[in-house]
């Protein structure tokens, strides 16, 4: 992959994106919702119980299809030839690079792993709590391009990196700051993981990931994690970092000398069988489920043998696919489905789960984007999802990330924030006495209920219009797309970095410079 020319959007304050003009009704809107205070929460708690679709038995039945799968089938191993000793000494059968596992014993010893543990963030306000009924949203990962509506597509750069690190950390809607939130391919793949984990670090105070391409670059995440806070971990767990499975049944050494790196440093990951059904999986949901749950026990007793109680989750990446074309599909019923049931495969374990997210395979900002993402988020936030990577930005199946689609999409998180809370049945949430205090047929508006709870009462949308035909027309007539060009301008012009000691800031850029010599440039 070669340098592109290309350079970030320039961050424009109240730019349009597609001109318009303003008026006095537009900048009382504006400035009325910049005043209202946003509740900044470090990760949502849920207080509904988890949408589940199978029921006791046809769980075991898919539980047991997985220990068949590890018994008979088994996984391979490749390019890793250290994984294999540590398997048989636990108990596997080795047969070459093919490992077998006697039934039952990946989730005896998968249950070493703790049910929830904390991501502790450089601020520890922003530290997480990953399992149980909390859910922590993370932007988009791995996408080479990047897409806005004033350039288009075209291929993302460590300025698009850095643009996106910093819209992250503004918004209350992202809890973490994600990991390769776009591949910078202005940087030799060699080198960009420093500047990646870099840039997580100084533009942001919220958890970050590692990165996963080498088990010397996790090294190297390692590292530069123990400089940014204060030069020792003391054993915390400061990163959740992304392992893939290459499906089916395949684990490469890659990912497994990730993998080991991070569980001997007690840092989390995310064992995640990457899926397209119908090419790395049977076409039926219940088999993906089964091969997902098998893959996953592999990766993650691999992990356990590395470091027992090493925090991990279990991850589903599971996409439909088009029949027709062999193109990945998003937001159709089979995916929710698998994620439904997973979900609640990993309760069963008793390991966090990750899946779900804001997925399109549109191309563009637009209707198609829109329901796609909001059929995959919802059966996310009601499945129980504990860690949802690609919660914001995602478009075209994953290859691209687009600077207005993950403003709406964060704005689409907000209201999952305010759905999750639940019911309230207090006192002020019956407003019995408001009904009393009311005569029949009065509206409500002029309430002392209502003007105690105006404020606060429902969300609101930082991204869609609610006004008049005539008064939409008479702003610009803008769409939802061009509103959002305006808004992530605007957020990135307003953008103060988090404080950061100047000592470890040196100590990091230092360890980067070094190490960027000692690497050869490699964009391929």
């Amino acid at each position: 992959m070669t340098d592109t020319t290309e350079h970030a959007p320039a961050a424009e304050p109240g730019g349009s994106g597609g001109g318009g003009r303003r008026s006095g009704g537009r900048a009382g809107r504006a400035a009325l919702r910049a005043s209202h205070v946003i509740e900044r929460v470090p990760y949502l708690t849920r207080t509904m119980k988890p949408f589940e679709i199978v029921d006791d038995e046809g769980l075991s039945i898919i539980e047991h299809t997985a220990e068949t799968i590890l018994e008979e089938v088994g996984i391979e191993v490749r390019d890793y030839p250290e994984a294999l000793p540590i398997y048989a000494a636990a108990g596997a059968h080795v047969d070459g690079t093919r490992v077998r596992f006697p039934r039952g014993m990946c989730r005896e010893i998968v249950s070493q792993a703790p049910a929830q543990y904390t991501q502790h963030a450089r601020n520890p306000m922003n530290s997480v709590e990953i399992g149980g009924k909390h859910t922590v949203f993370a932007p988009n990962y791995g996408s080479p391009f990047v897409h806005d509506l004033d350039h288009g597509r075209r291929y993302a750069t460590l300025a698009d990196f850095q643009n996106f690190v910093k819209l992250a950390y503004m918004t209350p809607w992202l809890h973490h700051s994600g990991g390769t939130v776009c591949e910078p391919v202005d940087v030799p793949v060699s080198k960009r993981h420093l500047d990646m984990v870099y840039s997580h670090i100084k533009y942001s105070d919220k958890g970050f990931m590692g990165s996963v391409t080498a088990g010397s670059r996790a090294q190297d995440s390692v590292d530069m994690a123990r400089i940014a806070f204060g030069g020792d971990l003391q054993d915390r767990t400061v990163m959740t970092s992304l392992i893939n499975a290459s499906s089916p049944l395949v684990w490469d050494g890659t990912m497994l000398a990730a993998a080991q790196c991070y569980a001997e440093n007690n840092q989390a990951t995310i064992i995640t069988p990457f899926i397209l059904a119908g090419a790395m999986a049977p076409s039926t949901s219940a088999g993906v489920a089964a091969q997902t749950l098998a893959e996953a026990l592999a990766g993650m007793t691999f992990v356990q043998l590395c470091r027992k109680g090493a925090p991990v989750i279990l991850g589903s990446f599971a996409s439909s696919m088009s029949m027709q074309t062999g193109a990945p599909t998003f937001g159709t019923p089979e995916p929710a489905m698998v994620l439904y049931t997973v979900a609640a495969l990993a309760r069963r374990l008793g390991v966090p789960f990750r899946s779900g997210g804001s997925l399109t395979a549109s191309k563009l900002p637009d209707a198609q984007a829109a329901y796609e993402s909001a059929n995959t988020l919802q059966p996310t936030v009601l499945g129980g999802v504990n860690f949802v990577l690609h919660a914001a930005g995602w478009l075209e199946g994953g290859l691209a990330i687009g600077y207005e689609k993950f403003v709406l999409d964060c704005d689409q998180l907000g209201m999952m924030a305010t759905f999750v809370k639940g019911l309230d049945t207090s006192t002020n949430g019956l407003a019995l006495d408001a009904i009393r205090e009311n005569p029949p047929g009065n509206h409500f508006l002029g309430t002392a209920h209502t003007l105690a709870n105006f404020e606060t009462a429902f969300y609101r949308s930082d991204t869609s219009d609610n006004s008049s035909f005539e008064q939409w027309t008479e702003e610009g007539g803008l769409d939802a797309a061009q509103r959002a060009n305006a808004l992530w301008k605007r957020r990135l012009a307003e953008y103060e970095a988090p404080a950061l000691d100047d000592a470890i800031d040196a100590e990091l850029l230092e360890f980067v410079a070094r190490r960027k010599v000692e690497l050869p440039d490699e964009f391929a």
